[in-house]
């Protein structure tokens, strides 16, 4: 039935209204779910496997030097930086008052709480963070991540996050799809690149 007119669209609502789903218990997240003798080592290989790169630093020190290597860095015109005294920002992200504005940034470089090894993923969240936006809108991301937060799986990294209310996402290499006919593309709807810069 096709709701063309307001007395077809409320008697179409006043049905899905009126029919009842049954309970249905919630599953059993009591498992044997996957672990690895080297998360971070399956980390790694995750990452890399949907587009990502990372770069392994001794200290938080060596961060400038790698940055610097990058082509994407180097290149860009219009940075911003969340990890504090590093990045070389070019502006003050929180001091932008419409995300409009940040359409022109060419690299990001965030940090993130946790690494998940199964599927290359890290958790971010906006806390201190005035935009959104960022995550998704620079042409190319880097991220810093200590390899100390990295676990196996998704079970375990949600147990951490539950006393988390921020706003928060897993992201798991760059932007990338394969609809097309199956052909993987990088950089289809969002960040080029990521580079995930490794703390010990």
């Amino acid at each position: 039935m096709v709701a063309n007119n307001k007395s077809d669209r409320t008697a179409i609502l006043n049905a899905i209204r009126q029919h009842e789903v049954s309970d249905v218990e919630l599953p059993d997240l009591n498992a044997d779910w996957i672990e690895y003798d080297s998360p971070l080592e399956q980390f790694v290989q995750s990452l890399e496997s949907v587009g990502g790169r990372v770069v392994r630093l001794e200290s938080l020190d060596q961060l400038g030097q790698e940055l610097e290597k990058l082509d994407s860095f180097a290149t860009a015109k219009v940075r911003c930086s969340l990890v504090a005294g590093q990045g070389s920002p070019t502006f003050e992200l929180n001091q932008v008052d419409d995300p409009h504005d940040l359409e022109d940034i060419d690299f990001a470089l965030l940090s993130a709480e946790l690494g998940v090894a199964e599927n290359g993923a890290v958790w971010m969240t906006d806390d201190g963070v005035r935009h959104r936006a960022v995550f998704f809108i620079a042409q190319h991301l880097g991220v810093l991540l200590s390899a100390s937060q990295i676990v196996s799986n998704l079970h375990q990294a949600y147990q951490r996050l539950e006393s988390s209310t921020a706003f928060g996402l897993f992201m798991s290499g760059p932007s990338k799809t394969a609809d097309i006919e199956q052909s993987l593309v990088i950089g289809a709807h969002g960040a080029r690149s990521l580079t995930l810069f490794l703390l010990p």
